[in-house]
């Protein structure tokens, strides 16, 4: 550590306070090795890719896929099977061990439907994280569909225009409507291929009166999220198709085999009819399995669940009255490299929208729950200024715990809306159910633990939400959530009276002077002071110092 005892000039906020610092950023360039991984209901999926920074872009180097079925419950049960985990556990360990193998700098983990829905599917979790030692962020069906949102937009040009995505998994399908621009429209249906084959197909081949069940079961599952898309739409706009997932790839090539007697060479942006997508139909359901598995360009694992995962793209394209779907590869994986480039500040003027789509999240939480804006502004500006100034002398965090702080201070008095009494743990309750976008279950457990302690008690291991956390994520919670503290006494009047401040520390000493501007040259700021000092034993705690508040000398 260094003395930091020059004089203390007033504080410049950036026009965002999500907009990483410059010296963050220059941190940052230089390519970077990111895995993905998406561990699915019906498949682990990675892509290993080479982001530079300076263009934007990241170009794909390594895949791995291993169909793993998740989705296969123990029968009778809402649990992923034995058999199932210690499928998905060898995938994830191979997975890690071809990142290593290309020098991966970080490994971003998601799962989705069947962990999201199975009762044991945090033991999973735990376990991956005990035996293989990757951390799985679980992720929600809309949260998913942003995600794969971003995907596409990696992989192709939407032009301006409307165009519905859709992705059909082995547990959910995922509808989105966007031009390029913001997403207009996120929904997620529990409807999947593996799902559907599970509880719906018995016979082999399936029967007629299995297969309309299916297609009447299917049009009942999609119907209300489809009918709500509509509504998204302008009376004078049409709307083009685009498809992603192996299941549609699957139906492409299918298709392409017959039309042209040869797969295409390159999928994506290949396009297929409904109505090829319907003969294609009538020949797979009268075939046995046996017969799908010598199919060209189908696995065994693919010719199990074709033909419900077919049904469900033929009815979302009747629903949806278009007669032609674009297939698009890129997806939930390259989605999530998308995200991790835009957390780290890595992406500025391509799609600028996303930039700011937590922020947009979050803003959007504090007027659902009447949260005193003004305010919440203002303490997130200190505490985002303190986090700045403090960086590199008494904390190493980065670009993505500095928007957590941000996020809790704009959020930590939102449990008003329920209660003043113990308002700051109906804070966490509103911000951990709250879906917030954008960011993932274990950031929005940050943002509602650093809310939860804004005031009364410290952080303690006797605390369920909190014993629950990693040691770093505890460690994250217990000094952002100090800092906010002092961002909160800092407006304790809620009158803006103090302007800015500045951090004056010295580390031989242990000290830190923390000098501030009124807002009005006459006021003493004395309450501020007094909630400063009452709230400081945290800070001084966390980070072995002793704080001193102090106007700023003329």
């Amino acid at each position: 550590m260094v003395d930091s005892a020059t004089a203390p000039s007033q504080t410049v906020y950036p026009s965002s306070l999500l907009e990483t610092s410059l010296e963050l950023r220059q941190s940052l360039h230089g390519e970077r090795i990111l895995a993905a991984i998406d561990v699915g209901t019906n498949s682990v999926h990675m892509v290993v890719v080479k982001i530079q920074p300076e263009l934007p872009a990241f170009t794909i180097i390594g895949r791995e896929k291993d169909t793993v079925r998740l989705g296969n419950f123990r029968p009778g049960t809402n649990c992923l099977s034995d058999e199932a985990i210690t499928r998905g556990i060898a995938a994830l360990k191979r997975c890690k061990q071809i990142a290593n193998s290309y020098n991966a700098d970080d490994i971003v983990t998601v799962a989705t439907s069947a962990t999201r829905e199975a009762s044991n599917g945090q033991v999973f979790i735990d376990r991956v994280k005990q035996d293989v030692g990757l951390d799985i962020n679980l992720i929600s069906g809309l949260e998913e569909a942003r995600r794969i949102y971003l995907g596409v937009l990696s992989g192709m040009e939407l032009h301006g225009k409307p165009h519905t995505i859709i992705d059909i998994g082995g547990g959910s399908t995922e509808i989105i409507l966007g031009t390029g621009e913001r997403h207009r429209f996120l929904s997620s249906t529990k409807v999947g291929a593996v799902r559907l084959n599970a509880q719906m197909v018995t016979t082999n081949p399936i029967s007629t009166e299995e297969f309309l069940q299916l297609q009447a079961y299917v049009r009942g599952r999609l119907e209300p999220n489809i009918d709500e898309l509509k509504t998204k739409l302008g009376t004078d706009e049409s709307l083009a198709l685009v498809g992603t997932s192996g299941t549609i790839e699957s139906l492409a090539i299918l298709t392409a085999i017959h039309k042209l007697g040869a797969a295409p060479e390159r999928i994506n942006g290949y396009t297929m009819t409904l109505g090829e997508l319907e003969r294609c139909i009538e020949k797979l359901r009268k075939m046995s399995f046996s017969e799908r598995l010598k199919l060209p360009e189908v696995s065994a694992r693919r010719a199990e669940i074709i033909v419900p995962g077919a049904v469900i793209l033929q009815e979302a394209m009747r629903m949806l009255k278009v007669d032609r779907i674009t297939i698009c590869e890129h997806a939930l994986r390259e989605g999530l490299v998308v995200d991790w480039m835009l957390t780290h500040g890595l992406i500025e003027n391509r799609m600028q929208y996303q930039q700011s789509v937590r922020e947009r999240s979050v803003r959007k939480a504090t007027r659902k729950y009447r949260v005193d804006n003004p305010h919440s502004q203002l303490v997130a500006q200190f505490a985002i200024a303190l986090f700045d100034q403090t960086r590199g002398l008494l904390h190493t965090w980065g670009p993505v715990e500095r928007e957590i702080l941000w996020a809790a201070a704009m959020l930590h008095n939102c449990g008003h809306f329920v209660s003043h009494g113990s308002h700051h743990k109906h804070s966490y309750y509103l911000i951990r159910n709250g879906e917030l976008l954008g960011f993932t279950s274990t950031e929005i457990e940050l943002i509602a633990n650093i809310a939860r302690y804004h005031r009364k008690s410290a952080p303690k291991p006797k605390h369920e939400p909190y014993k629950a956390l990693t040691k770093t994520n505890r460690k994250i919670v217990s000094q952002l959530s100090a800092m906010l503290r002092i961002a909160v006494g800092l407006d304790r009047r809620r009158l803006g009276a103090i302007a800015s401040f500045q951090t004056a520390y010295k580390s031989k000493a242990q000290t830190m002077a923390l000098h501030f501007t009124p807002a009005q040259p006459n006021d003493s700021c004395e309450l501020e002071m007094w909630s400063v000092n009452d709230k400081k034993d945290c800070f001084e705690q966390e980070f072995d110092l002793t704080l001193t508040m102090k106007p700023t000398q003329k």
